[in-house]
């Protein structure tokens, strides 16, 4: 169970997502309890304080893209072996992270 406001939940959850795998925005507001908040989410992240050193690179959008304005998150996904589809997105399903 995560606790503390919408903000700290979205860290939790994400500050959980092992190497090598992602997670969408739609899932991680879904773990948190608001499962129409995958903005919110997005909002959150893009927010990050930088010291917080959170893998927010391992979150992209339901169809797998990257954040655009953000070249380095797929260089950082592909350093951890995540695999992308011929039109630049993450396979999902290969990749993508389901909790215990």
């Amino acid at each position: 169970m995560v606790q503390g406001n919408f903000t700290d939940q979205v860290y939790q959850v994400v500050a959980r997502i092992p190497r090598g795998k992602v997670a969408t925005y739609g899932q991680i507001a879904f773990f948190i309890g608001t499962p129409r908040s995958a903005r919110l989410v997005g909002y959150a992240l893009s927010h990050t304080p930088f010291f917080l050193s959170l893998p927010c690179h391992r979150v992209v959008n339901r169809l797998g893209r990257t954040a655009p304005g953000w070249p380095e998150q797929r260089l950082l996904l592909e350093s951890e072996g995540v695999p992308f589809r011929e039109n630049g997105t993450v396979d999902l399903a290969k990749c993508l992270w389901h909790t215990e």
